[in-house]
């Protein structure tokens, strides 16, 4: 009933103008093609609102009566139709323009507009106090169908137009945005940026971000402009956060065979990202998390996401997906080539090891009946990035590089700046090969299960491989009859991931034997072994006790903070030793190690008792909503193991479960459920439901009720 209400309204909306408009969603694309779009938009941060002119350039293809632009909630001030006013519609998600159209040339539209976006641009720490210092930014995201939240755009990817934009901004920040920049200038209290694109791309792809940025700049090979952003507190942290980026680009260009589609390319970090990162073209956005410095850069780096997105700007944003029944050809080339790049720098150990762990994921899924097609429409990440990677790694070794090579040069050059089909794709690789691939198709593109024996026997190529399965396989095995073995694997070069696996089989033994092992695992000098030492060991023998507070000078934060915690649990009397050795390391973005530290400082009166309230006072700080969401979270869970929230506490609890950051917003609503399990705390967020805003205290009644 509700839908046929609404579809007679609409119905009736439109009797002045045709009782039978002809363009919707479905056929416009084949009635009008929108060339260019020439913008001018103002970011107000303060208001949180964009205003702005945009000017479309269009062929019609078709006689049509209507067509539309997606608009959501934006207001139009002024419809221009080929230089006159025009009558139009505005739904709230579209504008409908009225005319009488016939096939021509060089049409224009000129919409004039003004949006208070609900989504899609983000404005973090606007609304802070000058007096906190809280790093203020703006940016985007697009992907699927959020442009037209910002900029009257098209929600269909199909829709091509090359944008050329100005944007307007406080003077004092740096922007990022896609295209090269052409110029700008400071009038008062803002600065124009004009930014240039020279190839058509889908609307979702637009993007920008602005912040206090440094920005440094090196070349490709090739001579493309590679631009780096990072905010000027971390600008310490650029190089080991963008290290090998010159390499991936490199590699890339020459791997895939078709030079790099756009005119430049440029990465900046966010606060708060929505992903681990977003492809839009020439101009990558990713995750403040992902910042790291050398030390960081051994466990938790930039390298996979960079290559990820960096290879989508050939495959995603040149060539797009047709249909959602397509989206593999992003995903799956995205993360293919992605691993070919950190096979590249890391070496051949490391990408079968990322092919292993993929397929032993896959197999789990296909053997619990949850197995996907990659053609599925809405199939899991995991369907789409690594069974799509597997693809076309199968692939390759079924046709051959050179025919898989020349495939998919064939189908980027076919399709570029077009839209593509899976078929379009792998009619391109048998026209290459000179092959059927209907039996290859049936398997592995459109069938659920994961070909696990065929995987299994590619993997076995690698001689890694076929000795880390021969290690695996003794996991039964008494520790006296495979200690020889296990001992020859630690010894020089050792693997960092057989090496693991050794000392994980060490786990729960305390026979001479293991402890000689222990030894040799910890001589090796492999920070991932030794690692692995410390996440595996929960009782730390006393013979061993030297060799693991050594782990507490590791290159790794991982390692000192498992290992402190491990040290602290074990040997109390000593705490005020690890304690000081540990006490200004901060560790990843999210302070991993600081909080913990801050942490067993509390919960450890005996040391530094006269600091113990500033020392709660920082930890409970860390909180606060200009904090990054990863520092947040951190603090939220340390606090909540010692059962110490303040009111403030409470207060950015409930802010987080209204945050667009759907990972920590989850987070923040389970935390919100479990404390309100606890009587006293159920009692707290009653007292302060009336003062929160009207969002977080509909959402605090629901769970109250």
């Amino acid at each position: 009933m509700r839908y046929s209400f609404i579809a007679l309204l609409c119905c009736w909306s439109w009797t002045f103008y045709s009782q039978t408009p002809i363009a919707d969603s479905l056929n416009q694309i084949e009635s009008i093609d929108f060339v260019k779009a020439d913008a001018e938009i103002f970011v107000n941060p303060v208001s949180e609102e964009i205003s702005g002119e945009i000017n479309y350039n269009f062929n019609i293809l078709k006689s049509i009566d209507s067509f539309y632009v997606d608009s959501r909630n934006i207001n139009f001030d002024e419809v221009l139709l080929n230089g006159k006013p025009n009558n139009f519609r505005n739904t709230g998600a579209r504008i409908w323009i009225k005319n009488e159209l016939s096939p021509s040339e060089n049409n224009s539209l000129q919409l004039k507009y003004l949006v208070k976006p609900k989504q899609a641009v983000y404005f973090i720490n606007w609304d802070i106090a000058d007096s906190i210092n809280a790093p203020k930014q703006i940016w985007t995201q697009g992907q699927g169908k959020y442009t037209s939240n910002w900029l009257p755009s098209f929600d269909d990817q199909r829709e091509k137009v090359e944008f050329d934009i100005t944007y307007h901004f406080p003077k004092d920040l740096e922007v990022m945005a896609n295209g090269k920049l052409t110029g700008s200038s400071v009038n008062d209290s803002l600065k124009s940026w004009d930014f240039d694109m020279k190839r058509p791309m889908s609307s979702y792809l637009l993007a920008f971000a602005a912040a206090n940025y440094a920005v440094e700049e090196s070349k490709s090979a090739s001579g493309v402009s590679l631009q780096y952003f990072m905010p000027l507190s971390e600008k310490a942290n650029l190089e080991p956060t963008y290290r090998h980026t010159k390499t991936i680009f490199d590699f890339l260009e020459n791997e895939i065979g078709v030079a790099y589609p756009w005119q430049n390319y440029k990465q900046a970090p966010v606060r708060d990202f929505l992903y681990s990162g977003m492809e839009n073209a020439t101009a990558t956005i990713f995750d403040h998390a992902f910042i790291t410095d050398s030390i960081a850069f051994k466990d938790r780096n930039y390298v996979s996401v960079n290559a990820h997105e960096l290879a989508h700007q050939w495959f995603g944003n040149s060539v797009t997906a047709e249909t959602n029944n397509d989206h593999w050809l992003h995903e799956g080339f995205a993360t293919y080539y992605a691993l070919l790049a950190e096979r590249e720098v890391f070496g051949d150990d490391y990408y079968y090891w990322q092919l292993y762990e993929s397929a032993e994921k896959l197999k789990e899924l296909s053997d619990g009946g949850k197995g996907e097609p990659v053609t599925k429409a809405g199939a899991t990440s995991l369907t789409y990035y690594q069974k799509g990677a597997w693809v076309l790694h199968i692939l390759r070794e079924r046709v051959g590089d050179e025919a898989f090579k020349k495939a998919v040069k064939n189908y980027l050059e076919r399709y570029k700046f077009k839209t593509a089909t899976t078929e379009n794709f792998i009619a391109e690789v048998e026209a290459a090969a000179n092959v059927s691939l209907s039996d290859f198709m049936a398997k592995w593109l459109n069938q659920t299960a994961f070909q696990g024996f065929a995987a299994l026997n590619s993997l076995k190529n690698s001689e890694f491989i076929q000795n880390h399965l021969n290690i695996l396989a003794l996991r039964e095995t008494p520790l006296e009859k495979k200690k020889e073995i296990l001992s020859a694997e630690l010894d020089f070069p050792v693997s960092d991931y057989t090496g693991q696996e050794v000392v994980y089989q060490l786990e729960g033994e305390t026979s001479a034997t293991a402890l000689e092992l222990y030894r040799k695992a910890f001589e090796t000098n492999n920070i991932y072994v030794r690692q692995a030492i410390a996440t595996s060991m929960e009782r730390i023998p006393q013979e061993l006790k030297s060799d693991f507070e050594s782990l507490l000078s590791d290159e790794s934060y991982i390692t000192k903070e498992v290992a402190l915690l491990k040290l602290w649990m074990n040997f109390p009397q000593e705490v005020s030793i690890y304690l000081d050795k540990t006490k200004g390391i901060e560790g990843f973005t999210n302070k991993n190690v600081r909080m913990l530290w801050l942490t067993l400082n509390l919960v450890t009166p005996s040391y530094e008792p006269e600091k113990q309230q500033e020392i709660y006072n920082e930890l409970s700080g860390y909180t606060a909503v200009h904090f990054p969401i990863e520092v947040r979270e951190n603090a939220f869970s340390y606090l909540f193991q010692i059962n110490s929230f303040t009111t403030q506490n409470l207060l950015d609890l409930m802010q987080g479960t209204q945050h667009p950051t759907y990972r920590f917003r989850n987070y923040s609503r389970q935390l919100l459920n479990e404390l309100l399990k606890n009587e006293e705390y159920r009692q707290k967020f009653i007292a302060l439901k009336n003062s929160l805003p009207q969002k977080e205290q509909d959402y605090l009644q629901t769970k109250l009720n």
